[in-house]
């Protein structure tokens, strides 16, 4: 008698469920089966737009070592059309890397030119900082042979500060601009601050210190 009515109960309930399935899906159906189709429609719009990207990304990276390889064999005025191309209508990173290259490229025959490229750079917010930053320090070793100490100051003290990544190199073009300029107190306050860097490359260190033995030897800071 337990046994029938727990097989009773058992279908009373099952019947209440399937009811109540029924009764849930008449009410929300289409909207399950809406919400179901956005989830497949989203899936397919990421797969899409990672595969564009990764596409786009693929072919603004050729087009990049194509102008790398032209520049490489001489071809400069090529070079510098495939990298303007790639500033325009590239995809990503690409667009930036290629104003630095062209940038460099310039600077081979037209110095102001280039220090102009590379200001305009650093001074570009929807570049990435540290690629300012890197286009900053660019116009001031430019600037080391063409321009004055204080416009070498200008783009690079800034960049001198104890927690910057690139204080060394910062350093080592103000000391080398104030040396060129005969400031050789400047110049030697700039590579001690090198040599005193404990985190200084070997090579900066290396340098700052042969530029304070000749300042020494030669007696140009008591001068």
């Amino acid at each position: 008698m337990v046994n029938q009515d727990d097989s009773f109960i058992r279908e009373v309930n099952d019947e209440l469920r399937s009811d109540q399935m029924r009764l849930v899906w008449k009410r929300f159906g289409r909207i399950l089966i809406g919400i179901a189709v956005l989830v497949v429609l989203g899936t397919i719009g990421k797969v899409s737009y990672e595969y564009w990207r990764d596409s786009e990304a693929s072919a603004a990276g050729d087009q990049f070592l194509a102008a790398l390889t032209l520049a490489r064999e001489g071809k400069k005025d090529e070079a510098l059309a495939a990298l303007t191309a790639l500033e325009k209508d590239g995809f990503g990173s690409y667009p930036v890397l290629a104003r630095m290259r062209s940038a460099s490229l310039l600077a081979e025959t037209d110095a102001q030119g280039a220090v102009n490229a590379f200001t305009a750079i650093s001074k570009d917010t929807s570049v990435p900082e540290a690629v300012r930053d890197a286009a900053r320090l660019r116009a001031a070793y430019l600037l080391v042979d063409t321009g004055t100490y204080e416009q070498v100051s200008a783009e690079a003290e800034q960049l001198a500060t104890p927690q910057n990544a690139l204080r060394h190199s910062a350093r080592e073009v103000l000391g080398l601009a104030a040396y060129k300029h005969d400031d050789y107190a400047r110049a030697k306050e700039w590579f001690d601050a090198i040599i005193s860097d404990s985190e200084s490359p070997r090579n900066v260190a290396n340098r700052a210190q042969m530029l304070l033995d000749l300042i020494a030897a030669s007696g140009k800071l008591s001068s």
